[in-house]
């Protein structure tokens, strides 16, 4: 019924997605890690990678939570004290990969059925989706509801059958954002401990304790 056009709709819509991710990624974060954590950048990625492989493979923030305490503190040096507040509390509320992928789906099934939004109404999708990513569940393809209640507020006509479309690609993309997400809390975790004047961030694993 739809024919071979939309395939190739869809592969613009991954793309845009995974770009936006990529961009996000390899530029915002570094800066906010280079200029505000005071810390390398290339350092922190090394520090968290296996976070980032559990986070793509599992699709899963709250499912990575363990891996990703275990990384912050053992690899990157941030306290105990300071993961375990900003990184439980991240895997709920800090989840910008998917507040950035529930703009563009929104936007794409916008594009599908036909329906222009202007910039006022682009900016309320943006600001929606910045307020459903904070109760978004950290479990595989939960940001498609926060994206179905977005569209049905936002006028688009029959948007509850385009987003089905979404479902094809949207597995790689959900382990993408879900990695992105937990780059973000690691991060945080490092700008929260450095501004808490914590030493020894991103300087080699720590020693381990000896027991008297």
């Amino acid at each position: 019924q739809s024919g071979g056009q939309l395939f190739l709709v869809l592969g613009k819509y991954f793309f845009t997605v995974l770009s936006s991710l990529l961009i996000h990624s390899v530029v915002i974060m570094p800066l906010i890690l280079r200029y505000v954590g005071k810390v390398s950048p290339l350092a922190h990625f090394k520090a968290m990678r296996t976070a980032l492989l559990t986070a793509f493979s599992t699709a899963s923030s709250s499912a990575t939570l363990p891996v990703t305490m275990r990384g912050v503190q053992d690899n990157a040096g941030v306290s105990k004290k300071v993961a375990s507040f900003t990184l439980p509390l991240g895997a709920t509320v800090n989840m910008n990969g998917t507040a950035l992928y529930e703009c563009v789906a929104v936007i794409f099934v916008a594009q599908v059925v036909g329906f222009q939004m202007d910039i006022g109404q682009q900016f309320v999708v943006v600001l929606a989706a910045l307020l459903t990513s904070i109760g978004v569940a950290g479990i595989p393809s939960a940001s498609l509801v926060a994206i179905f209640i977005i569209l049905l507020n936002s006028g688009i006509p029959g948007a509850e059958i385009a987003i089905m479309t979404l479902l094809a690609v949207d597995r790689l993309l959900d382990m993408s954002r879900t990695a992105v997400n937990v780059l973000g809390d690691s991060c945080a975790a490092v700008v929260v401990a450095r501004s808490e004047g914590e030493k020894g961030i991103l300087e080699g694993p720590r020693p381990p304790v000896q027991s008297s």
